[in-house]
């Protein structure tokens, strides 16, 4: 990310990545979350400890010497309750980058992956364009036995997926995977080092498992998008619109009128009552609150701020503010940090408020 903040904690609609991930874990049934830090730990710590669900029991472990995803899955491992390893359950691994995942696909993932009685079951993704992806193999009776680093498969054609004689897509790995925790600790120890510089990658895992006569199963992702990970700010933007658009049609399905999604931006943390209309150019940032028949913009920018009911904003920008119940705002208006706006009150075109000046 060429940044001083760590990876994880880079924001997407107001939230660091990492949460949206633990948001998604929060819809289900999850009794313990392991959060594996290493670069900037504290920081990580100190963010999720503030902000992550609170339904969630998560604790932290610190991976001091970077040997791998599989090295990492291991350290997290030692995290875990010796009451929870001697129970033959189920082991979810998530990277702390792919913010666009969905619970009800990691529950189909661990559907299937108890159905099939399975070792290990990694999600999948088909895309068009694989270069650079890595390459799920299957056998004969249509199991994964290894991940192919970007090569090409042992069966099939080059990991072309064809479907009613036609190709459909390449089938790929992505970085989501469930594990039965009995078999799981002895994989990791015989994944080999691989690569430069040297590690224990986790997708070797499924190569080690299927060698010794397990089986291994794989899940096809609905979207490819809810798998994508987020190396750079380019992807990051990327990650973002996709994000943004969801948001914008949750809302929307909610009985909020938005002129133009595409040029509304609302964060996560963002409350909007019944018949708010949001006209293009709006950007809403932070814990913004709308009331029911609130009209915001075009082109405002508020931030933490409380809008009453029925009340306008027109082309302001708001800190911190509360506008009171049938006001009007703007055009041009600036609420400082603690400005107030009454009940009924008006502050008109290029007038500012609240705050020092």
């Amino acid at each position: 990310m060429r940044s001083a903040r760590p990876k994880p904690l880079h924001r997407l609609c107001g939230r660091p990545m990492i949460l949206h991930v633990l948001d998604a874990l929060a819809e289900l049934p999850i009794r313990d979350v392991v959060v594996v830090v290493g670069h900037r730990a504290d920081w990580v710590t100190k963010a999720l400890s503030e902000h992550a669900p609170t339904s969630l029991a998560i604790s932290f472990v610190e991976q001091s010497e970077r040997l791998g995803t599989a090295d990492a899955l291991g350290v997290g491992l030692t995290a875990f309750s010796e009451e929870l390893a001697d129970v033959d359950g189920d082991v979810v691994v998530l990277p702390g980058d792919t913010p666009l995942v969905r619970p009800p696909t990691l529950a189909a993932l661990v559907r299937h992956h108890r159905a099939t009685e399975a070792s290990a079951t990694l999600l999948t993704a088909v895309v068009e364009e694989p270069a650079g992806c890595d390459l799920v193999v299957r056998g004969k009776d249509g199991s994964v036995v290894r991940i192919d680093d970007g090569g090409t498969t042992a069966t099939g054609v080059d990991g072309e997926l064809v479907e009613g004689g036609g190709v459909v897509g390449t089938e790929v790995a992505t970085t989501i995977h469930c594990f039965r925790l009995g078999m799981l600790a002895p994989a990791l120890r015989r994944t080999p080092l691989a690569g430069d510089p040297p590690e224990h990658r986790l997708n070797d895992v499924y190569a080690v498992l299927a060698g010794a006569g397990y089986r291994v199963e794989s899940v096809v992702a609905a979207d490819p998008m809810e798998a994508a990970g987020v190396n750079d700010r380019a992807q990051l933007a990327v990650a973002e619109a996709e994000l943004r658009d969801r948001i914008n049609e949750r809302w929307m399905r909610r009985g909020v009128t938005m002129w133009d999604p595409e040029r509304t931006y609302v964060d996560a943390t963002v409350d909007l009552g019944s018949d708010v209309v949001l006209l293009p150019g709006t950007i809403l940032q932070g814990a913004c609150e709308l009331a029911s028949g609130a009209e915001v913009g075009p082109d405002c920018h508020l931030v933490d701020t409380v809008v009453g009911p029925g009340s306008i904003v027109a082309r302001t920008t708001a800190v911190a503010a509360r506008i009171g119940a049938g006001c009007t705002v703007g055009p041009f208006a600036y609420l400082r940090e603690g400005a107030v706006v009454p009940d009924g009150g008006i502050v008109g075109a290029f007038q500012s408020l609240g705050g020092p000046a």
